[in-house]
């Protein structure tokens, strides 16, 4: 007789999280009250409180969340209050942010637009989510002005 398992994942403030892993392939948007981990392939728009993007993940579609940590593909656009660009990312679109941090070798072809403390109607209905934690290696920090196009890698 199979036995199943299933295990509730919460993070350190007892915030619940969903995860999709590294062998799935999402087509359709995805829209959660919680924060959401991708290591799998998303075609479609994502919704959600906080995005933790895995290396090897790709999304293709906009992401729109309260924080974003991208550090696989996104073709779309972004819009977040916190984005934090790591080195492995792959950004073909716009970012609109209230704080962005890049680190060093990260790729970025699209624009950079701070919000002005204005957030999408999708993530303004979000509950207030805990700060995500900081990258482990030192940032570089961007301050971009508005509507400034971006068409480099950092290294």
């Amino acid at each position: 007789m199979a036995k199943a398992f299933i295990s509730s994942r919460t993070s350190i403030n007892s915030t619940s999280f969903s995860m999709l892993g590294g062998d799935t392939v999402i087509s359709g948007d995805i829209s959660a009250s919680a924060d959401l981990h991708v290591d799998g392939s998303v075609n479609g728009d994502i919704s959600c409180k906080a995005l933790i993007q895995g290396e090897g993940s790709e999304i293709t579609g906009a992401v729109r969340a309260e924080s974003v940590r991208i550090a696989g593909l996104v073709r779309g656009s972004v819009s977040a209050r916190e984005v934090v660009i790591l080195k492995t990312a792959r950004i073909e679109g716009d970012v609109s942010y209230d704080t962005l941090t890049i680190e060093q070798g990260a790729r970025l072809e699209g624009r950079l637009s701070p919000n002005g403390g204005q957030m999408p109607p999708a993530i303004a209905r979000l509950p207030a989510s805990a700060p995500t934690s900081a990258p482990s290696s030192a940032p570089i920090e961007v301050i971009a002005e508005e509507d400034e196009e971006i068409s480099a890698a950092a290294e």
